[in-house]
């Protein structure tokens, strides 16, 4: 091949993953305009101020179940998989589904209004995977370039969901596998998240909520070890709400069968009962006044506790919508309750919270670490690495999704196979 051929194959792919990656974020920036417009007007608009609507929150279950075991299922691949479709999409095992996209908002909006504990990044970025398998079927994408195509929509998501457009741009090709950044993605999701960030805020004027660190302790041995101490911490709290999450998961879909209609019937009722025994809707949505608060002032000091159990038994029994914030709240609330006895400010060590949680579940340390260097400015980012590799490293082979496959092991000591699943090594470690 010649010199002027291989420039020329090089410059069409790049201005093709370019033309694709601006396509996605320019739609996904509009429909993620929405999703947090309506969200905002459902959670703080009506529910907050109709506390009644709870008690409709089971027969809000009976719909979004009817609607999944309905209409959800297409060809073996099922949307009630959620992320793990769009993972699964990413690694060619699966199909994600057109429809997952609009399904995925009616389904959150329900739960928002209704008062189930949930997040917003899931809807985005399933959003995003549907746009991206439009745009694939639309252009007869190659599988290669398919695949490129699944993570912009990933990236789009999430960096016009969170305004965070270089932590978008990486978590996208993070997501997908641990251990491995896959860099062949790189320019479509860069511009994808870019352009949808942009789209979001520029265009449609959407404001993301933002979290000030007021103080950083200074740099010293004694600082780093209460840093990696807290970090191990926050760490185990993102475990122990994935393994409740999805166990709770896997019994309602054994007990009802996969009734998704029954289980989230039943998970209605069950917050129904949580919130009156709570007697407080604070952990009710997606929480994010206690959110901002655990910055400035002192929380209740179970906050963290209450929310993940609620957001395990919403998510777990068939609601819909992201984990991230909630991830947020336990971290940035436990971190406020601690911040007296740890002796690091408040603002610091809810801020430290809120990222080192995330990364445990996500298992996505660059991503997470780019996500506090963009929602703080770069305040404190020499603790924020750290607490990033520590959260990775201690959260083992556990995560927010069974699909994520174990490209390389996160260390010797947990004897883990490459190439394996999540969802794989947690069944082998039951029957061992």
């Amino acid at each position: 091949m010649n010199t002027k051929l291989k420039y020329k194959i090089f410059f069409s792919t790049l201005f093709k993953w370019m033309f694709w990656g601006g396509i996605i974020g320019v739609i996904i920036g509009s429909t993620t305009a929405l999703l947090l417009t309506t969200n905002d007007f459902l959670g703080n608009e009506i529910r907050d101020k109709n506390s009644w609507l709870i008690f409709f929150l089971p027969l809000g279950g009976i719909v979004i179940g009817y609607i999944y075991m309905n209409f959800g299922k297409s060809g073996g691949n099922d949307i009630t998989k959620g992320n793990n479709l769009v993972i699964e999409g990413v690694h060619g095992i699966a199909k994600v589904l057109r429809r997952m996209g609009p399904f995925v908002y009616l389904g959150t909006f329900i739960t928002v209004l209704l008062g189930g504990s949930t997040g917003r990044e899931g809807a985005a970025i399933q959003m995003g995977g549907s746009v991206a398998e439009v745009v694939n079927q639309y252009y007869k994408v190659n599988i290669l370039d398919t695949k490129i195509l699944l993570m912009s929509g990933i990236s789009a998501g999430f960096g016009a969901a969170f305004g965070t457009p270089i932590t978008g741009a990486i978590f996208g090709m993070e997501m997908v596998a641990i251990g491995k950044l896959k860099y062949e993605a790189f320019v479509s999701c860069l511009v994808a998240s870019f352009v949808g960030h942009y789209v979001t805020e520029g265009v449609w004027g959407v404001e993301h909520e933002t979290f000030i660190i007021q103080s950083v302790p200074e740099l010293s041995i004694m600082s780093f070890s209460k840093v990696i101490f807290m970090s191990i911490i926050f760490s185990l709290i993102s475990v122990l709400y994935c393994q409740l999450r999805h166990g709770i998961q896997n019994v309602s879909e054994k007990y009802f069968k996969k009734n998704h209609m029954k289980r989230a019937f039943v998970g209605g009722c069950i917050i129904i009962i949580l919130t009156l025994i709570v007697g407080s809707q604070d952990y009710n949505g997606r929480g994010l006044d206690m959110l901002e608060q655990s910055f400035k002032e002192d929380v209740p000091p179970f906050a963290f506790l209450a929310k993940l159990i609620f957001t395990a038994v919403t998510l777990g029994s068939g609601f819909v919508g992201g984990e991230a914030i909630p991830l947020f709240f336990m971290g940035a609330t436990l971190g406020n309750a601690l911040s007296g006895i740890i002796d690091l400010p408040m603002s610091f060590l809810a801020g430290l919270g809120m990222v080192a949680a995330f990364c445990g579940g996500a298992n996505t340390p660059i991503a997470a670490f780019l996500l506090s260097v963009e929602m703080f400015e770069g305040k404190g980012m020499e603790y924020f690495f750290v607490a990033c590799l520590i959260s990775y490293i201690f959260s083992g082979h556990h995560g927010l999704w069974p699909s994520q496959t174990v490209f390389e092991p996160k260390s010797r000591l947990y004897n883990t196979v490459n190439g394996e699943s999540i969802g794989t090594i947690e069944k082998k470690k039951k029957r061992d």
